[in-house]
């Protein structure tokens, strides 16, 4: 007999309904990128995680390296992270020219090491980027002290880890930009690849967006060089709906 890691079935059968429901609504009104249900789900999302705002994109790996470029972060820059996690999160310090300088984890955890921190520390070091791993936050507290004390960015990698709570306060809300993975695997996962920015800065939000669509606004006006970034419609529509389950989900 062969049991399957993952059965997604088991999911989606309660609210295929409600699934079909968003999916024909998009085919209706034939708005396949970014558009209202994208607005929502951002909307949505912001409220969900006690963030200011939140941006919709194309992938949690997207969500990674927009936060490091809306940040300022590149060539030449150092960026802290930890060595237990997807590739992702170094591959996106390197996509931006910055350089990934690992701390060791926790034994307890897994979670990255406050206390090893302040030893990486460099005058090229412009961020921190903590991995809420396995559904468990990092130790914020200690990172963000850290942080403030040497002026330095910090971005959550919560991939894993949408709807935990630390001290009060949910993944995404506590750093300056949390970044958010929608793979069909993870506890609130879309039909397909996808991503979402939060931050309660204005002036980040709006770099967020701009960088998104190739560095435009208004449209085919292009003042910086962005990306096609953007996230679909059909994600945020099947996002939305799985996101009224996922407290109910996560006590099962």
């Amino acid at each position: 007999m062969k049991i399957p890691l993952l059965n997604l079935k088991l999911q989606y059968d309660p609210i295929k309904e409600e699934i079909g429901a968003a999916i024909n609504g998009i085919l209706e009104t034939q708005r396949f990128v970014l558009g209202e249900d994208v607005v929502r789900l951002e909307t949505e999302i912001a409220r969900y995680c006690g963030a200011g705002h939140a941006v919709g994109v194309a992938s949690g790996t997207d969500a990674l390296e927009l936060s490091l470029r809306a940040l300022g972060i590149g060539a030449g820059d150092e960026v802290i992270t930890t060595p237990l996690t997807f590739i992702a999160t170094a591959e996106a310090i390197s996509y931006v020219g910055a350089v990934p300088v690992f701390v060791d984890v926790e034994e307890a955890s897994y979670n990255i090491d406050p206390a090893l921190i302040e030893a990486k520390i460099t005058k090229k070091t412009k961020a921190i980027i903590p991995v809420h791993l396995y559904g468990q936050c990092a130790d914020m507290a200690g990172i963000l002290e850290i942080a403030k004390s040497y002026g330095l960015f910090v971005i959550e990698d919560a991939a894993q880890a949408i709807g935990a709570v630390y001290q009060g306060r949910r993944a995404g809300s506590m750093g300056d930009i949390g970044s958010f993975s929608f793979f069909p695997s993870k506890n609130l996962g879309a039909f397909g690849d996808g991503g979402i920015v939060t931050t309660s800065s204005e002036e980040w939000v709006e770099k967020l967006k701009i960088l998104r669509t190739h560095g435009s606004r208004p449209k085919y006006y292009h003042k910086i060089v962005g990306g096609n970034f953007r996230l679909d419609a059909l994600q945020a529509a099947v996002v939305s709906v799985k996101l009224n389950y996922l407290d109910q989900w996560t006590t099962a």
